[in-house]
Parts: structure tokens; C-alpha cells; sequence
């Protein structure tokens, strides 16, 4: 899971450094144009094409490149991708959501363990999407519902797939 995340957020980086490179190319090739193309980004957004302007030109005076970086492409610092910090919370939070599925495991009589650890996951799955989408102000059981059924659906194809291999119980 940290390896998958860290490669998909490290795609996400080489894009942002790509674009912001092709920025800087058009910034020293060809100010002016750019400089209109960023006060026209501020009319459209409410400004008066006289304060636009101005906005403009100070903005590309302090810092050219992080104004067309920011208002522009959408890039800023605060949320710029960082791959470690992408994974290691992948990795965490992935060791966190498997513990308690492997402690019932653990504890449950064989004969117990095909219906109740699926069980207890998809419930901690319903938990869990519950409280991610109340947190983003989003409707819980709608959460919660959409995380249980593709929880539901990636074991299956799991299942499926260790039985067509041969290795499931």
C-alpha cells in the first residue's frame, strides 16, 4: 500500500515540476503575454480590469513564477505533493485498519473465521467511512455505505481470485 501511494504521489510531483518548468519557460519567453493571462485570471474572479493589472504587476514583481504557479496551474506549497509523507501515512494507517481483523482472527475458533473477520472488517470499513465523511461534512451513512460496498466488493474479487489459484481455504 506505502509503495503503491508513494508511486502515485511521486506521478503527481514529476507533473506539478513539469508544469511549473514549462511556467518558467513561458515567464522568460514571454512575460507580457503571461502577465495578461494572469490579471485576466483575476477579472474573471471579481477584480476590475485596472486592479487586476495592478494585482499583476506586483505579484509577478515579488514572485512571478509562485503567482502563476498558484493562481494559474494550482499549485502552492501548503498543498504540493510529498510522496514520503504520502506513503508513511499509507503504511501507518493501512497497519492500523488491518490490526483489529488479524486480533479477531487470532482469537476466533476456525471454524468462525471465514464469516466473522469479513464481517468485523466491513463493519470497521462502515465505521470508518462514516467518520471520514461526517469529518468532510458529507452525509455519514452515504460514507459508510459506499466504503462497505467496495470493501465488500475487493474482498470478494480477492476471495475469488485465491480460489482460482488455488489458495483459499
Amino acid at each position: 500500500m506505502a509503495a503503491g501511494e508513494y508511486v502515485s504521489v511521486k506521478s503527481q510531483e514529476d507533473t506539478e515540476r513539469a508544469d511549473l518548468q514549462l511556467e518558467a519557460q513561458a515567464l522568460q519567453e514571454n512575460p507580457e503575454e503571461e502577465e495578461s493571462e494572469l490579471a485576466a485570471i483575476y477579472e474573471e474572479r471579481g477584480l476590475d480590469p485596472p486592479l487586476a493589472r495592478e494585482v499583476t504587476r506586483q505579484l509577478m514583481h515579488h514572485d512571478a513564477l509562485g503567482a502563476h504557479a498558484r493562481d494559474e496551474i494550482g499549485i502552492t506549497a501548503e498543498l504540493s505533493a510529498q510522496p514520503f509523507q504520502a506513503a508513511f501515512t499509507s503504511a501507518g494507517t493501512f497497519a492500523a485498519g488491518a490490526a483489529i481483523p488479524l486480533i479477531v482472527a487470532s482469537v476466533t475458533p476456525v471454524g468462525s473465521i471465514l464469516w466473522l473477520v469479513p464481517a468485523v472488517a466491513i463493519g470497521l470499513l462502515g465505521v470508518l467511512g462514516g467518520l471520514a465523511a461526517a469529518t468532510g461534512g458529507a452525509s455519514p451513512l452515504r460514507g459508510a455505505l459506499r466504503v462497505c460496498f467496495w470493501g465488500t466488493i475487493a474482498m470478494a474479487l480477492t476471495a475469488l481470485a485465491g480460489k482460482l489459484f488455488g489458495v483459499s481455504a
